[in-house]
């Protein structure tokens, strides 16, 4: 059997968390062996990295180390996880993989896409998603909702233009890669977010 490699997009506060597992109870239901895994982390060493990328009291951390630091953590990632799952026909479904380096780091931070693409494609050997589903919901909102439900981190406690410069670098690679990144309204309800990657996924395996 053919592994399959999906990711999962959008901005913190979108609701990835809720849909990758129905959608990870989805695709087991049709026969297939999944395992799910999240950027930054999904092994030790990338979940140690993770804590350092994230972390608050590291105020003073330039882009550069955090795109590099990102970029360490998926090749580890990569290697230990993600390549021998697919290898084994499994089905991966990581939150958050090489496109949210592009619009965080390659646009949210200036440092541009062809640097951030050139640092992931060494970590990662090339590897790309057979399909992006990307949650699509205004900066305003998601920012609210993380503001109301938990401490927020590094990244979170940004300005909202930060967040707007990745929330439209986003919509620009949705554009430019449609055949791989597929939109889904994130303002719908649960449910309805629910059909539409079913309908996603379908036409995936059914490929």
């Amino acid at each position: 059997m053919k592994g399959f490699f999906i990711t999962i997009e959008g901005l913190d506060g979108a609701g990835k968390t809720t849909q990758i597992k129905f959608l990870k109870e989805y695709i087991e239901r049709r026969g297939y062996d999944v395992v799910v895994t999240r950027e930054p982390g999904g092994t030790p060493i990338s979940e140690k990295i993770r804590n350092i990328i994230l972390d608050k009291e590291n105020s003073e951390m330039c882009p550069k180390a955090e795109a590099l630091l990102y970029a360490a953590s998926r090749a580890q990632h990569t290697t230990e996880v993600i390549h021998p799952a697919i290898k084994a026909g499994k089905v991966v479904i990581c939150d958050r993989f090489v496109d949210s380096s592009l619009v965080y780091q390659g646009a949210g931070r200036s440092l541009g896409l062809e640097a951030i693409k050139n640092i992931n494609d060494f970590a990662t050997n090339h590897i790309e998603p057979n399909l992006t589903i990307f949650f699509d919901i205004s900066p305003e909102i998601t920012v609210e909702r993380i503001r109301e439900s938990k401490e927020i981190d590094r990244l979170e406690q940004e300005e909202i233009a930060f967040h707007y410069s990745v929330y439209n670098e986003y919509k620009n690679l949705a554009n430019k890669y449609s055949n791989r990144i597929k939109v889904v309204n994130a303002n719908n309800s649960i449910d309805n977010i629910k059909n539409d990657i079913e309908i996603v996924i379908n036409k995936l395996l059914e490929a």
